[in-house]
């Protein structure tokens, strides 16, 4: 079956409990997002906290992701690093996992010039076959992938989209113009992606469907039909959102999950660590008066 990436998809959480992956949980939100209607579901993204997964914890979150799944839509694989030769492995990995579409983050910490991840993303096409998705998240990895480098990567055939995380309206405008018309862009904001798609753009891997899937496909779905009122829903739930990011993502996400029962714990894996008391007094106190919990 082939899919063409659009809409909304969810980058999954990973829960933990006492250290381990907390499969139970996870398989709640999973459930939760594929009865809720969304169209994509991402392993091993930000949000699943990837820098500190092990790749048998990889393993056995994609596995159960597909087993619950069973088709009903896409699969998607984070696979970047700032290492080309670890992207191309962990590529490689996904593509005999039978993932529908690798995600590869723009390559973080080194800095590489424009000219370097052109060659990085060339390199990653040689040695693979699976479907590619660039992830521009500047805010994380520092680099920016630029306009002029979108227009060279689009020329090869086995990228077929990008995540474009910037958050910045004007730059999305400026690429639009210059994207081949079967090239998928999607928002990786959750605060611009209705305005990214009233522009234009295509759809969203969202944090927040973690914990309200199907609010979210209503407020994309009138989004990418050019129904501005989508604002309006969305604006309704600003409370819950900027509580939701007063911490680093996925710190806000988690505890949102744990207060609304779906997950038994917001434990992090350090470096990163559980939202702070005030922070979760504020979160309880605005997803109860949207009456979420």
């Amino acid at each position: 079956m082939s899919f063409d990436f659009k809409g909304v998809s969810t980058a999954l959480v990973t829960p933990f409990k006492d250290g381990e992956v907390d499969l139970a949980s996870y398989e709640r939100v999973v459930r939760l997002n594929l009865d809720k209607g969304v169209e994509g579901l991402v392993v091993n993204g930000t949000t699943g906290e990837s820098p500190t997964l092990n790749p048998g914890e990889i393993e056995m979150l994609f596995q159960r992701t597909q087993d619950i799944v069973a088709g009903q839509v896409p699969v998607i694989m984070g696979t970047g690093s700032n290492s080309t030769q670890k992207t191309i492995e962990m590529t490689q990995f996904a593509e005999r996992m039978k993932a529908d579409l690798a995600l590869v983050v723009t390559p973080y910490y080194n800095k590489p010039t424009q000219a370097g991840i052109i060659k990085h993303f060339e390199a990653i096409c040689a040695e693979t076959n699976i479907p590619l998705m660039l992830y521009n998240v500047p805010g994380r990895t520092i680099t920016k992938i630029e306009v002029d480098t979108f227009r060279e990567l689009q020329k090869l055939d086995q990228i077929i989209g990008a995540k474009e995380a910037t958050g910045d309206i004007e730059f999305a405008k400026k690429l639009f113009p210059v994207m081949n018309e079967d090239f998928v862009l999607v928002s990786g904001d959750d605060g611009t992606c209705f305005d990214f798609c009233l522009q234009g753009g295509h759809g969203v891997i969202s944090v927040m469907s973690n914990a309200f899937p199907s609010q979210t496909r209503e407020w994309m779905d009138k989004a990418r039909a050019g129904q501005a009122d989508c604002i309006q829903g969305f604006a309704e739930y600003k409370d819950v959102i900027d509580a939701m990011y007063a911490e680093t993502n996925p710190i806000g996400i988690k505890m949102a999950l744990k207060l609304m029962g779906v997950i038994d714990s917001a434990e992090m894996r350090l470096p990163m660590t559980e939202m702070t008391e005030p922070a979760t007094a504020a979160l309880k106190k605005a997803l109860e008066k949207r009456g979420l919990i």
